[in-house]
């Protein structure tokens, strides 16, 4: 499975995205399908388009999933059964108005999985939010509303990822590079990922996330900088 997070209008994806399927069904000689994820609904009707590939009978029709289609999940019950399922609800419907109660079910089920699932789960939420939903969610999360207090909480806020400190901020960056290229089908030597891991520059960080979501190579990364 090729996944893309697709923020806005990009005609270029309209080449890459076979290139894409492609390269991943020869490497892994097995059928390969693409999924698209859109935060914005007319950037997902604008990647639904079929891609005319030109070959007779040959054309692509991304899968694609955007806010029109994912539900609202806002039953902590039903948030801790299907965990992914309410992270995909808090990445569609988590900057609107009546986010709050969605928020609210995602952080519940994250006391309920472990914590490696848990951090990587809440730090894609984090990244995927707007500025002022992101800052909702980590105000939640860091005052322990709502019964919020597992030892994963307790962790994630000592180490200073809710609270605005440096290496805090750092980590959860260099988290987010890993959460792209790994949801991109992109690998990773243990050098490449030390190397992100070691940086603590977050401008440096910040460029890196940009580019995690072309990159089609770890090397791509890293390319141009110093």
């Amino acid at each position: 499975m090729v996944v893309e997070v697709q923020r806005g209008r990009d005609p270029g994806k309209r080449w890459s995205w076979p290139v894409y399927l492609a390269s991943v069904r020869a490497r892994m000689r097995c059928p390969a399908i693409l999924l698209v994820i859109c935060t914005d609904a007319p950037v997902a009707r604008w990647c639904e388009g079929p891609i005319e590939m030109g070959h007779p009978g040959l054309r692509l029709v991304p899968i694609v999933i955007g806010p029109q289609t994912v539900p609202v999940v806002v039953d902590p019950l039903e948030a801790a059964r299907v965990p992914e399922l309410a992270v995909l609800s808090a990445v569609a419907h988590g900057a609107g108005v009546d986010a709050q109660p969605i928020l609210e079910a995602l952080i519940s089920a994250l006391t309920d999985i472990d914590e490696d699932r848990s951090r990587l789960y809440a730090d894609f939420v984090l990244m995927m939010l707007p500025e002022v939903a992101r800052k909702h969610m980590e105000g939640l999360m860091a005052t322990g509303t709502y019964e919020y207090q597992s030892d994963f909480a307790k962790k994630y806020v000592a180490e200073g990822k809710l609270e605005g400190k440096a290496q805090g901020k750092v980590e959860g960056k260099a988290e987010a590079i890993f959460i792209v290229l790994y949801s991109r089908g992109v690998s990773m030597s243990p050098e490449s990922r030390s190397r992100i891991e070691a940086c603590t520059d977050a401008a440096q960080l910040d460029e890196w996330i940009q580019r995690s979501a072309t990159a089609k190579t770890v090397d791509d990364l890293f390319s141009r900088t110093g």
